[in-house]
């Protein structure tokens, strides 16, 4: 069989009480088997003879000592121990009875917070008063039991509850009420647990242009533009020249070219082809000029004097 030495997973703290009221202590053991446990006034053994009306419990692990009505003879150092046969362990606090009140008051109050998925959260808050009040944790307006998913811890005016693997359906709005015989005090905050789906939107990016680039960017479209339309322009000006046959295609940024001078043929021209020609210096936007036919002589026979 496993055992297990007494460990205190809560100990004892310390309380102010007010006189005439009553006065609790409560710590809470692990131990495998069940501990015996007993309880110390200054190093003196209690019980009901020895301290009338005092109630002692343990039960679920949870130590409790409880006094109904406390006055001043009542102040000391209460201790609990716990023993079992893998060994022992004790904790220890004191007892404050005094005729002064102060209602409960936060020194630290609860923060909202974010939390991924799985993760631990702690929830702290610092609070006093006289009598020491009654601090308790709820969630939505339900009350939070320690338990091995939400614990709460003590320490002196130090109460914390700690969510050991926090999941969505945990968020919510989170708040602690301490009360005492003269007041009560609460403290509120949210609690955000972001699921793994849920994922930080990524920043988008901007691209800013000046009116300076967009004057000039479209004041060089303008330019091409006129350049482009006035291309299309002298290109539909151009033409092609035929001649015989030939494709001849004239620039326009150049001068058509000369045509030299034909030679004068002694045969007459034919018909079709002086029409070829004709069409030809009709379509040239600059006709050849041709040297005219040199026109020749012919001197009459010299008639034969009559005999």
């Amino acid at each position: 069989m496993t055992t297990k030495a007494p460990t205190f997973t809560q100990p004892l703290q310390s309380v102010v009480a007010l006189e005439g009221s009553a006065a609790t202590f409560e710590a809470h053991i692990s131990a495998i088997p069940v501990p015996e446990v007993s309880w110390y006034r200054d190093g003196q053994v209690l019980s009901a003879a020895t301290l009338p009306g005092v109630q002692i419990s343990f039960s679920d692990g949870r130590a409790k000592l409880v006094i109904p009505a406390v006055t001043a003879a009542y102040s000391g150092r209460y201790t609990v121990q716990a023993t079992n046969g893998s060994g022992q362990a004790t904790s220890t606090a004191e007892l404050l009875v005094t005729a002064e009140t102060a209602p409960p008051n936060f020194s630290q109050r609860l923060q909202s917070t974010t939390a991924r998925q799985g993760s631990q959260v702690r929830l702290d808050v610092r609070v006093t008063g006289i009598p020491t009040p009654v601090v308790k944790f709820y969630r939505d307006g339900a009350e939070i039991h320690s338990s091995p998913d939400f614990q709460i811890l003590h320490e002196g005016d130090l109460y914390s509850l700690i969510i050991a693997e926090a999941y969505p359906e945990d968020s919510g709005t989170y708040s602690v009420n301490a009360t005492n015989s003269v007041g009560r005090a609460t403290s509120t905050a949210e609690l955000l647990v972001q699921g793994e789906e849920e994922a930080v939107p990524a920043k988008k990016t901007k691209t800013i242009v000046s009116t300076a680039q967009i004057t000039q960017t479209t004041r060089q479209a303008r330019v091409e533009k006129k350049i482009e339309a006035h291309f299309d322009a002298r290109t539909l000006a151009a033409a092609e020249v035929v001649i015989e046959g030939a494709a001849i295609q004239q620039l326009p940024h150049k001068a058509p070219p000369r045509m030299p001078p034909r030679p004068a043929s002694k045969s007459p021209t034919p018909p079709i082809i002086a029409a070829k020609v004709q069409m030809a210096r009709q379509q040239s936007p600059s006709p050849v000029r041709q040297s005219p036919s040199p026109v020749r002589h012919v001197r009459a026979p010299t008639p034969s004097p009559v005999r």
